[in-house]
């Protein structure tokens, strides 16, 4: 399975899982189905399945317009949203602990729920065992942070981050947006003695100064970089002066939302 990231509006990414030998697709998030449609006429791939996170029309809004040309298409998303009939064009709901083959591959579904209340993400891992899994995490976790609380809470947030950390550290982390700059310059603001955090911030600017992406992270350099991680590490607790890991996210996502 190649996984390949397509730039759409001003900083989303969509992410499309392609098997050239059997010439099948798939898509994660398609805000914008008129890139999607454009890449895979341009590698004669038919897509099979659309895999969506949560509601929001940056993630959903390219669902009508592939369905238009791909009518067979699945999509997958959560029971919560499907319920509420969020998702243009669902067919599929997904449950915590439901398994989804996709190509050569199998994701495990994971319920989320923090920035929406029906955010799924989809964990490939790895087919051998010394190979990289693969998250596609949506709004969920991001490099060097993690999404606002539109619809969930703090203690929702924190849970499903901590879900997120036992994840193997060679996961490869596909989030839904370009805010590594911007996230790792407020987590430096926090986590003043982090020697890892510091030297990510210089790759990561001199990326950004290229135009290059820093999506994907790896797993391993979040779990010592991204302060949504680490709520019960003392570093991070002492730049809130809380104790109470929980607690530490609620005053860290609050500072982040006005820095």
């Amino acid at each position: 399975m190649e996984i390949v990231r397509l730039p759409a509006f001003h900083d989303n990414y969509i992410f499309v899982l392609g098997d050239r030998l059997s010439g099948l697709a798939a898509v994660v998030d398609p805000g914008d189905g008129g890139v999607v449609l454009d890449y895979l006429r341009q590698e004669n791939l038919q897509l099979t399945a659309i895999l969506i996170t949560h509601h929001h029309h940056d993630h959903v809004g390219g669902n009508r317009q592939l369905l238009a040309q791909f009518p067979n298409a699945k999509v997958y998303a959560s029971d919560h949203d499907g319920q509420k009939g969020r998702i243009p064009g669902q067919t599929n709901i997904l449950k915590e602990g439901d398994r989804l083959n996709v190509l050569d591959r199998t994701a495990e579904i994971l319920f989320v729920p923090g920035h929406t209340q029906g955010h799924i993400i989809y964990y490939f891992p790895p087919t051998k065992p010394e190979g990289t899994g693969d998250l596609f995490c949506g709004d969920t976790l991001f490099a060097g942070g993690c999404g606002r609380l539109l619809e969930g809470n703090p203690a929702q947030m924190w849970r499903s981050l901590q879900r997120i950390r036992t994840l193997p550290d060679k996961t490869r982390v596909w989030c839904a947006h370009e805010y590594t700059l911007k996230n790792l310059r407020f987590a430096t603001s926090l986590d003043i003695d982090n020697i890892q955090l510091y030297q990510r911030f210089e790759e990561v600017k001199a990326l950004r100064q290229q135009g290059q992406a820093t999506v994907p992270s790896l797993l391993a350099i979040e779990k010592q970089t991204n302060p949504f991680l680490r709520c019960d590490q003392p570093e991070v607790q002492a730049a809130v002066s809380h104790h109470e890991p929980q607690r530490v996210f609620a005053k860290l996502r609050g500072k982040r939302d006005l820095f």
